[in-house]
């Protein structure tokens, strides 16, 4: 499942992750790439919602196009790391699935890329993520300063648990937009978090979305996501614990 970025206010599910789909494709994997509403029309929760109603489609229809129902991983950027993140760690929270919470929208592996997760401590940044206009106004549509608690609630490090599933979060040194502290300080707190594998690469010299095109940097990373998942399906087919390859991190310095 490829999640697509742009502010959560632009961007197509054409547009994003082909490098990574096409390589995954090849390797026998079945990738979807999913749209979502848009703010401003969209206000918070909207995207998430519409995502988790992807994962109901794929229980009642993975097996039409060859995939395993009980197996799903999900990846983004940016926006969409920051969607990635709120879907793997709200599995089966019912505030997020109305109508349909009796449907399990849990997933097996998250990759984000570039993302932002936390809304509510400015960190990397002189002021919060949710106090910026384009959140408060545009997405959350809610006052920051009277209603932190829902730009907490959409934030991924709300939602930190023992159970989360496994994460490979990857992020640029370079990156202008969202700042690599920002990477750094939600990995720290998942690893705190979780007893599942949280793996971080940090790639030297990247920007935002360096991996939107075909490069050198890009094929790289594909590569070691797809080697990333292979590992935590072989794990599940054998039935065991997840455990990922220790090689991936070292292998993107």
């Amino acid at each position: 499942m490829q999640i697509h970025g742009g502010a959560w206010v632009i961007g197509d599910k054409r547009e994003q992750g082909l490098p990574l789909l096409n390589h995954m494709a090849v390797q026998g994997w079945v990738g979807f790439n999913v749209n979502y509403r848009l703010s401003p029309r969209a206000t918070w929760p909207e995207h998430l919602v519409d995502l988790k109603h992807f994962l109901r489609w794929y229980r009642e229809h993975a097996e039409e196009y060859g995939a395993d129902p009980d197996f799903l991983c999900v990846t983004g950027g940016s926006a969409g790391g920051h969607l990635t993140a709120m879907v793997a760690l709200t599995a089966n929270v019912p505030d997020f699935q109305p109508g349909f919470e009796d449907v399990d929208t849990s997933v097996q592996g998250a990759v984000p890329f570039y993302g932002v997760y936390d809304f509510v401590e400015p960190g990397p940044w002189p002021v919060p993520m949710g106090a910026t206009r384009l959140v408060e106004r545009m997405v959350v549509k809610r006052p920051f300063k009277e209603d932190r608690e829902a730009f907490a609630k959409a934030s991924p490090v709300h939602y930190l648990r023992e159970d989360a599933p496994p994460f490979f979060v990857i992020h640029g040194s370079r990156d202008s937009l969202i700042p690599v502290a920002e990477a750094r300080r939600f990995v720290e707190r998942l690893r705190d978090a979780s007893r599942s594998p949280v793996i971080y690469a940090e790639m030297k010299g990247s920007q935002h979305a360096f991996d939107v095109f075909p490069s050198y940097r890009t094929a790289r990373v594909v590569e070691a996501v797809e080697r990333y998942l292979t590992g935590l399906h072989r794990e599940y087919t054998a039935g065991r614990e997840p455990r990922a390859p220790e090689d991936i991190a070292g292998s993107l310095g």
